[in-house]
């Protein structure tokens, strides 16, 4: 594989010049925003988790901004490997401070992340349209899967994760439309999906943030 080889999967994109998707270069931004917003919010005991979530945060807009500005396969791997680092610490996170899992059973629980995902997202893959949006369409679910557990015990938790849930969805949707409106936006509709994200992502870790301060 040609780690190098230009990629060209979003509408926006008219050419291999590093500024061929300028919306999806710049709203990248929302991220680093969105982190600095957040960062400044997580002082106090208990929540060095939340600061490397928000570091976490600015590195997804950094990644982003280099796939979308320098479209490889090398910058791909920029941008999607920090999107699955923060999945994996959100889990670890939400499972031993949502649902009281001592740390060593948090990490079991993350590791399940996995299979989990290998089994999802060919299921997700099947729905007509889809395309590589079904990578992340697992991830709604299991929010909303940890929303029911915590219905009771923790009701504004449940709350939070469960918008959480529909913002994702709603980003995703924005994804997933990207190459069917090219013809209509030529523009596309990919900044959508980070401008949501990014407001999805910081919103996540708020939850998390008013959940240890409660």
């Amino acid at each position: 594989m040609n780690w190098l080889a230009p990629v060209d999967a979003y509408c926006e994109r008219i050419g291999p010049g590093i500024w061929a998707e300028p919306l999806n270069a710049v709203t990248n931004l929302a991220f680093v925003v969105a982190a600095a917003i957040l960062w400044r919010r997580l002082k106090g005991p208990g929540l060095a988790t939340g600061l490397v979530m928000a570091a976490l945060l600015a590195v997804i807009g950094a990644g982003s901004f280099l796939f979308h500005t320098y479209a490889n396969r090398l910058t791909e791997l920029a941008d999607v490997l920090p999107i699955v680092g923060f999945i994996l610490l959100y889990l670890f996170a939400a499972s031993r401070d949502f649902l009281g899992l001592r740390p060593w059973r948090a990490v079991l629980v993350t590791a399940g992340f996995v299979p989990y995902a290998a089994v999802t997202v060919p299921l997700a893959a099947l729905i007509p349209g889809i395309g590589s949006s079904a990578g992340y369409a697992p991830v709604p679910v299991l929010i909303l899967a940890y929303a029911a557990l915590l219905r009771r015990r923790m009701p504004a938790t449940a709350r939070g994760l469960t918008l959480g849930a529909g913002i994702l969805v709603l980003s995703l949707v924005m994804r997933t439309l990207d190459g069917p409106l090219c013809h209509a936006l030529p523009f596309g509709t990919h900044f959508l999906w980070h401008l949501l994200n990014a407001a999805m992502l910081g919103w996540m870790i708020e939850v998390w943030r008013r959940s240890r301060c409660a």
